[in-house]
């Protein structure tokens, strides 16, 4: 069990992210410069055929690469995103799980890439992405 398993549902790692809410993500592990997120499977995501719509697996991979940006450091930085690049290779109904390694980081610039799979371990989605760190300011 880490520091984060049972943050609030808005929070993904330390930080209070509202869309982790609205999609229902959950932290699963963070550290050695990588991040794992599950998205439960929940009809309100779902595309005309039932399965899981392009636009949630975008936001579960937003996630879970920014979160191994910063997975040096979870709660010192945040990041803004530069570009994301997906590729959605199957779907599903089920939950789906991320998973995401920061290949390089500068001073600013994070090189981040990824995948997405259901429970069978079905390979879903691949991403990559550049995150620019931002130091958050200390709490008070």
């Amino acid at each position: 069990m880490n520091s984060f398993s049972l943050e609030a549902p808005d929070t993904l790692f330390g930080l209070r992210i509202p869309i982790a809410q609205a999609f229902g993500l959950r932290g699963v592990r963070i550290g050695d410069d990588q991040a794992t997120v599950l998205m439960p499977a929940d009809p309100r995501y779902t595309n005309s055929r039932g399965d899981v719509h392009g636009g949630a697996y975008a936001v579960l991979m937003d996630a879970v690469l920014s979160c191994a940006a910063r997975a040096h450091a979870p709660s010192r930085y945040g990041v803004i995103t530069v570009d994301l690049v997906l590729h959605y290779v199957a779907g599903t109904r089920g939950d789906v799980i991320a998973t995401a390694r920061c290949e390089r980081r500068g001073k600013s610039l994070c090189f981040v890439r990824g995948e997405a799979r259901d429970a069978d371990g079905t390979l879903l989605t691949l991403a990559t992405g550049t995150f620019k760190l931002v130091e958050r300011a200390p709490a008070p």
